[in-house]
């Protein structure tokens, strides 16, 4: 994900979430956040908590707003909005998932606004394109990437645009076709990256302001056959990208000029221990806000691998890895103000809080975790 401006308004999030906000003994303002889940099992939907920015507690959380599978969350910039998708293969008879909006309400929870198709089934990624006037979908099961115009009052418009990948890699049992995973923005530009793991490729896209894609030239990035990218994550400027190998549990470093889309590769890395002879999949990256450390999640090792990055160069250092305190840590996010990671372990319904060091970068665990089922998605509200 394109690393937000981690600006908070503190003020803004107390008025609307009288309910939900836990009274700290410290007085202390709470920061807070939602978790998308999957919904087979015992949860009904979205989920809202708080972080105490002092100590790393989180509060227990409530049912915000029931979907199913909302596997990821968006909200917009004045946090009245809520955008989720439905990882389904079915939407309203259509071979497709879903796109829903919700309104957030005063006391934190969420009210459907309608709902849209999402041009391809099994959606496993959501973000809010330029100037936050269409909403970018990313499409697992159907292999495309779409585009969906945003009303003046936040609701969704049929999909402007539907960018259907082709092609496969050489892993004939995961790469068969195209496997869309991830839509990104490249700060300060109009440009949108699509990553699919099924054709080892970084879609270059051009966000009109008619709010479709239209395929830039140079049209992608080459990843390395087989290794399967997932998500990815830029620095501030927008002229470093960190590619996530979901397959390979790799990381690729490129040097990116955000006005032409030519890229070059400067560095592959492992995100797992050397002595590690398990099975293991990555999941999710984040630049920390600093722009001095990088972190990777590994499914299997059930770790955070943490990175040092080269102020000049944007090259990767490997610092260690930490452990997610559960079982396929899905996924993770930073805090505002980047002092505390909190990491989402899907297969122990579990969420677990950290606190960065901010000299190091390194985790250290709190000691404070929530119960949420089937996690899979966390989303503070930034500014």
């Amino acid at each position: 994900m394109i690393p937000p401006k981690f600006v908070f308004s503190t003020f803004a999030l107390l008025c609307l979430l009288p309910l939900a906000v836990p009274t700290w003994a410290d007085d202390a303002d709470p920061q807070p956040f939602y978790v998308g889940t999957y919904t087979s099992g015992d949860s009904k939907g979205i989920y809202l908590s708080t972080l105490n920015p002092k100590d790393g507690r989180l509060s227990a959380p409530i049912l915000a707003g029931e979907l199913e599978n909302p596997s990821f969350l968006a909200i917009n910039g004045d946090h009245s909005r809520l955008y989720a998708v439905g990882e389904v293969s079915n939407f309203k008879d259509q071979a497709s998932g879903g796109v829903s909006a919700f309104a957030i309400q005063e006391d934190g929870t969420l009210k459907l606004l309608n709902q849209q198709a999402s041009g391809g089934r099994g959606p496993c990624h959501v973000i809010l394109g330029p100037d936050e006037k269409t909403v970018l979908v990313a499409n697992y099961g159907g292999g495309s990437f779409t585009s969906l115009p945003l009303a003046e009052d936040g609701t969704l418009k049929p999909a402007a645009t539907v960018m259907q990948q082709t092609g496969s890699s050489i892993d004939k049992s995961r790469q068969q076709g195209p496997h869309a995973h991830g839509m990104y923005l490249v700060p300060g530009t109009k440009l949108a990256l699509g990553v699919d793991l099924g054709v080892d490729k970084v879609m270059i896209y051009d966000v009109t302001d008619e709010r479709e894609l239209k395929t830039h030239d140079p049209a992608f990035v080459s990843i390395t056959p087989g290794s399967g990218p997932r998500h990815l994550a830029t620095n501030a400027d927008g002229d470093k990208l960190y590619v996530l190998n979901e397959m390979a549990s790799t990381v690729d470093v490129f040097s990116f000029d955000p006005q032409t889309g030519n890229s070059e590769h400067l560095q592959k890395l492992s995100t797992l221990p050397e002595d590690f002879d398990g099975s293991n999949t990555t999941a999710e990256i984040f630049v920390h806000p600093s722009g001095k450390w990088l972190y990777c999640s590994n499914r299997g090792h059930d770790s955070i691998a943490t990175f040092a990055i080269d102020a000049e160069t944007g090259k990767l250092t490997a610092l260690g890895h930490t452990s997610s305190q559960g079982k396929t840590p899905r996924s993770f996010q930073i805090a505002p103000g980047g002092k505390y990671l909190l990491v989402a372990n899907q297969n122990t319904s579990n969420i677990a809080s950290y606190e960065i060091d901010q000299e190091s970068g390194t985790l250290k665990a709190t000691g404070h975790q929530i119960e949420v089922p089937n996690p899979c998605c966390i989303d503070f509200r930034f500014d």
